[in-house]
């Protein structure tokens, strides 16, 4: 504290109410544009009279590109889910003819119907083998006589 503030005596603060006000208040009213103006045709700019306008077309663009992009999405993932379908369907096509042929192979592999089918091919049995035997100084030795395959009379001849 300095000393012209210790000085001074704290005096008790007493709010002066002022007196009641015996005249009436004055009405209030809402002035908007001058007359003057509203005469030459001006209007507002459009931004003053609808404030929510941009963002009310910022969230309708978002709703139709949302639904756009869905839309693309589900026709993307559709043509998507055809391909899968018809990929699977060749593929069953595919295994049943493997199945087939394979089926063909083993009733095929039976002896009796190699020789037939040989025979329908105009194949003929061949006669006993022969073999060349190399020594390791390189000579040979034939082992066995080699003979000619009969004919188709012979073959069938043998055959029966």
């Amino acid at each position: 504290m300095t000393r012209a503030t210790a000085r001074v005596p704290a005096s008790p603060r007493v709010t002066a109410r002022p007196a009641p006000r015996s005249a009436p208040r004055p009405e209030l009213r809402l002035v908007t544009a001058a007359p003057a103006a509203r005469s030459r045709g001006r209007r507002a700019p459009r931004a003053l009279r609808h404030p929510r306008a941009p963002f009310v077309l910022l969230v309708v663009a978002m709703l139709v590109g949302t639904t756009l992009g869905l839309l693309i999405l589900n026709t993307a993932i559709a043509v998507d889910s055809l391909k899968a379908t018809q990929l699977r369907a060749d593929n069953a096509a595919r295994a049943q003819e493997v199945q087939r042929l394979e089926q063909q192979v083993v009733s095929g592999a039976t002896p009796a119907q190699i020789a037939a089918a040989a025979v329908a091919a105009g194949l003929v049995p061949a006669g006993p083998a022969a073999y060349l035997v190399i020594d390791p100084d390189g000579g040979s030795v034939l082992r066995g006589t080699p003979e000619p395959a009969g004919t188709d009379g012979e073959a069938a001849q043998g055959g029966n």
